[in-house]
């Protein structure tokens, strides 16, 4: 089987859609990773009102999406350096952002609900935070089975970290997808 990633994997569209970013978006990417699979599809949706945080703790992720952002010329797109883990460490306002991703990002983490608890700060009421993880299945690819995040926790932990489940939904054959929306 030959996994290349990207929009073999997950939709980025699919996700970005359930996010309901549009014209005027502030959403982040929180964990943008290299690629920036997701926030630039997101910098063209948003258009010119909206704003695309990429989000992650390794500076040369950052570097890499600053490069490719100033040479496409998407200045609705700006990236942070922040700890996830740690609340109130990004630096962006409480309460600002439409919608936040949360991509292949937990199961990186054994500080999940912290991870989450950061996401809902920077939402603003009724905003929505989208979580995307590898399912609990057998595949030769991706974390390892223990590392990867149930989603019957998180729908569980949801309601403690104020936010309600809006929808479940298949973003690709090896992802789950679920969308919160903040209390």
């Amino acid at each position: 089987m030959n996994i290349t990633g990207g929009n073999a994997l997950i939709s980025a569209s699919a996700v970005l859609d359930k996010a309901k970013v549009g014209d005027g978006t502030k959403i982040a990417d929180l964990g943008c990773g290299i690629s920036g699979h997701y926030v630039f599809p997101a910098s063209k949706r948003v258009g010119k009102r909206g704003i695309v945080y990429a989000i992650d703790i390794l500076k040369n992720i950052l570097d890499t999406i600053n490069k490719r952002a100033r040479l496409e010329k998407m200045e609705n797109l700006k990236t942070v350096w922040s700890d996830l883990e740690m609340f109130g460490a990004t630096k962006i306002e409480s309460g600002s952002l439409d919608a936040a991703l949360l991509a292949n990002t937990l199961y990186q983490s054994h500080k999940r609900p912290e991870i989450i608890r950061e996401g809902v700060r920077l939402l603003k009421k009724g905003g929505l935070l989208l979580i995307v993880e590898w399912k609990d299945i057998a595949l030769p690819f991706g974390p390892p089975p223990e590392e990867r995040v149930k989603q019957d926790l998180i729908k569980i932990a949801a309601p403690k970290l104020g936010l309600e489940l809006e929808e479940e939904f298949e973003p690709g054959p090896y992802h789950y997808g679920l969308v919160f929306k903040k209390l």
